[in-house]
Formats: structure tokens, C-alpha cells, sequence
């Protein structure tokens, strides 16, 4: 079998058999095909795509180029969560405690930041002290002391995907539904969850920009889920502005952090997502027996203060510093800041998620290439989002950062990310619709 005949296969539209698919995955993986074969590999699925069965093979081929996690000892139906990937999305942050608070064990394995999407292990990792890269034994001691805890993805959970995953981050090959597909389920059916919950967006700032191609994207996980034994049930949701205000990783700890504090605080897109999204992990954890019973749950959690210690019980287990959860200084914090200004009175009628993404990135909480550290204190908080009025010279956003000159650029990038005109539109709703239920 030839890797270049493979390409020229895919490149001309004909159809991967599963014993091809296997081979350039291990082939990859094990170093024997280069990165730039890989790469025109990833193109040519880009632009030809794969069918159903294709997409299985490459999800399952991913998924056994590593270990398969053993988490029989964790006591109760475990549940994993996973989002597609947004804007200000710290949904692992909120829904994760309070879940683990109604009595779901999370064992949660999650990614690095992809492209201009922020990754549960950057944001956590700004968490002095916080460790992601655990032991699988002290994975398991942790979900069943504390009910929950956050690894980072290894070496040997899908290290296919571990390396594709990067090289599409810097080749222009994420947006394409069974590459996103393969992604996210070869590590949820490696990871050794019972159940899995999907939080599927769809819009400016997402890979899909449709409802409809969400939902496409969103059935098709759940299918390979389902059919591999795991609970797998979802939601689409809304991705055209930012979730919450704070974009950027220790930002977003501190705003997760906020809204788990409950009592009027957070925003309430995080709030209806998060309780949303920790209903379904209920559902899918058998905690309750309807996803009302389960929502009803949750916000009881989220009430009661218990899902915010939850939240501490995290932090402390993985050697974080508990103290961050009263005392935000503890976070490290940015060298310089920069406001930007509306140039004119009126209304917030547009804020587009994907530009304030690319601006938190170019601000140092993103990464331009695979090779590049992360700063933890870059980042933007949306003082005024759509709907906001606003009077020329209001500050509409801050970006944060410890280089000066990325906090100009970003600075840059983000004014045009608000349009503001005469008057507002409807509100949109975060949660559009469940889906697998």
C-alpha cells in the first residue's frame, strides 16, 4: 500500500476502505508517513469529504492507535462532556461541577486550545499550581474521591488523533465534519466514560455555520457513539456571539468561577447552557430519570453553593491553589491593557464571536502555530455584547495581555468585530434544540 496513491485516491473523490484508513492512521502515528503526506491526506478529505462508513473506520482507526482507558474502578455511571469548540466557552468549568455535585462521577479528559477555540486544559492550567498531565491511577482516585477530575489528553489515549489534531490546527483542515467527528469520539469512546454529553454550536464562531450542519455533525456523533455502547445524547447551541464576557483563559476561569458562585452572579447564557448541558449529564448518568428532573437538579446545585465546591474540590485535588476562588489576584496577571471604544452612539446590533476569537488569539490566549506557548493572561472582556447601548467613546472591550504589541493588534482586530447601530434585534437563545433525546 502507498501513501501517494492514497492521496490521489482521496483527491479524486473515491472512497477509503477501512484497511487504507488504518493504514495511513498507524502510519502516521508511528512516523512512517511525513507531515506533509498527512497534510495533503487531511486536504483532500477537506474538499472530497468521506462518507458514514469512512468516518467510522477513521474514528475506530484513532482510536485504537492507543490505549483504550480502564475506568471499571470508578465507581457509578461515568459521563464525559464534550463541546465542538467556541468562543468564551467554559462550559467543562460549569456544567462539570455541577453535575458532580447531583452525584455524576465526570472523568473528563480534555484538550489544548485549536485554533482560535480556547482548550479546558489551557484555561485550567492558569490555575497556579493546577495539573493536568496525571497518572490514569490518580485520574481514578480523584473522580472517586471528589466526583470529578480533568486530565489532559495522553500520549497513549489516541495519539492519532493527538497528532492529526494538531496538524490541522495549522493547515486549515478543522472545518470539516468527519475529521471533527473522528477528533472528538476516537478519544470520548478511548477515554472509558459510560455516557457522553455533546454540546454541538453552530455559527459565527463555530466550525459549523449552520443550525442545520450542527445538527448533521451532532447525529452523526451521536450515531458512532451509540453504536459503540455509549450513552451519547446533546444539544446545539448558538455560537454567533461569545459565551459569557471573558475570552481568554485565566479570564474565563475566573468567570466560570463567578457564575458557580450563583446568587444573581454570571451571565445568563452561561447559566441556561450550564444547567442545560449538567441536566443532559444527569440524564445520560442515570441520575435522573428525565432531562426536567435532571435540569431541576442541577439549578438546585448550582443554588445550594454545592457545585462551587465542587470547583474547589477540583482545583485542590490536581494541586491547584483553592484560594482563587475568593481571591482572583492570585491569577497571574497581564503586563498591560488596552480599551476599545465605540465610534459612535447607538446599539450593539452585531458582535461577531469568530473575530473576537482571532483577537484573544493574536493577544497571546491562542496559538498561531503547534509549537507555540500559551500566555495565560491574554485575553478580552466584552463589557458591552448585542443589544448593549452604548455613547461614542464607551468602552466596549478590554484586551488583556503581557506583550504590548500582540494587545495592539488585537485591539485592532477587535473593533471590527462590533457593528453598532439605531436600535436591537431579538434576542437568540444559547440552547436551540436536544438532540439523541
Amino acid at each position: 500500500m502507498n501513501m501517494n496513491d492514497l492521496i490521489i485516491k482521496k483527491r479524486d473523490g473515491g472512497i477509503l476502505d477501512e484497511e487504507e484508513i488504518r493504514y495511513f492512521v498507524a502510519g502516521y502515528t508511528q512516523g512512517k508517513i511525513p507531515d506533509y503526506q498527512m497534510s495533503a491526506m487531511l486536504m483532500a478529505i477537506y474538499f472530497k469529504g468521506m462518507n458514514k462508513e469512512e468516518t467510522c473506520s477513521l474514528t475506530v482507526a484513532m482510536r485504537d492507535s492507543g490505549d483504550i482507558a480502564d475506568l471499571s474502578s470508578i465507581e457509578g455511571v461515568k459521563v464525559d462532556k464534550h463541546s465542538t469548540g467556541g468562543v468564551g466557552d467554559k462550559m467543562t468549568l460549569i456544567a462539570g461541577p455541577i453535575a458532580a455535585a447531583c452525584g455524576v462521577p465526570v472523568a473528563k479528559m480534555s484538550g489544548r486550545g485549536l485554533g482560535f477555540t480556547g482548550g479546558t486544559v489551557d484555561k485550567l492550567e492558569s490555575v497556579p499550581g493546577f495539573q493536568t498531565t496525571i497518572t490514569e491511577e490518580r485520574f481514578v482516585e480523584l473522580v472517586n474521591k471528589h466526583g470529578i477530575a480533568v486530565i489532559g489528553q495522553t500520549g497513549e489515549i489516541a495519539p492519532a488523533d493527538k497528532k492529526i489534531y494538531a496538524l490541522r490546527d495549522v493547515t486549515g483542515t478543522v472545518e470539516n465534519i468527519s475529521l471533527i467527528t473522528s477528533s472528538i469520539m476516537s478519544k470520548k469512546l478511548a477515554s472509558g466514560s459510560d455516557g457522553i454529553v455533546l454540546d454541538v454550536k453552530f455559527g459565527d464562531g463555530a466550525f459549523m455555520q449552520t443550525q442545520e450542519e450542527a445538527e448533521e455533525l451532532g447525529n452523526l456523533m451521536i450515531e458512532i457513539g451509540n453504536a459503540a455502547g455509549k450513552k451519547t445524547v446533546g444539544l446545539i447551541s448558538s455560537m454567533n456571539q461569545p459565551l459569557g464576557r471573558a475570552v481568554g483563559n485565566s479570564m474565563e476561569v475566573i468567570e466560570a468561577i463567578d457564575t458557580l458562585k450563583g446568587k444573581g452572579q454570571g451571565e445568563k447564557d452561561l447559566i441556561d447552557l450550564g444547567l442545560n448541558l449538567a441536566g443532559l449529564m444527569l440524564y445520560a448518568g442515570d441520575r435522573a430519570s428525565s432531562l426536567r428532573e435532571g435540569f431541576d437538579m442541577a439549578a438546585e446545585a448550582l443554588r445550594n453553593g454545592s457545585a462551587l465546591e465542587k470547583m474547589r474540590q477540583l482545583i485542590e485535588g490536581q494541586g491547584g491553589d483553592p484560594r482563587v476562588i475568593e481571591d482572583r489576584s492570585l491569577f497571574p496577571r497581564p503586563a498591560c491593557k488596552m480599551e476599545v471604544r465605540a465610534p459612535r452612539t447607538g446599539v450593539v446590533t452585531k458582535l461577531r464571536a469568530k473575530t473576537v476569537g482571532i483577537a484573544s488569539q493574536h493577544a497571546g490566549a491562542g496559538r498561531m502555530t503547534k509549537e507555540e506557548s500559551i500566555d495565560p493572561t491574554a485575553g478580552i472582556y466584552l463589557v458591552c455584547k448585542e443589544n448593549c447601548p452604548v455613547a461614542r467613546g464607551d468602552v466596549l472591550a478590554e484586551v488583556h495581555g503581557k506583550d504590548e504589541a500582540k494587545v495592539q493588534a488585537a485591539a485592532k482586530i477587535l473593533e471590527t468585530a462590533y457593528e453598532i447601530g439605531e436600535q436591537g434585534g431579538p434576542e437568540e437563545p444559547v440552547v436551540k434544540t436536544l438532540i439523541g433525546v
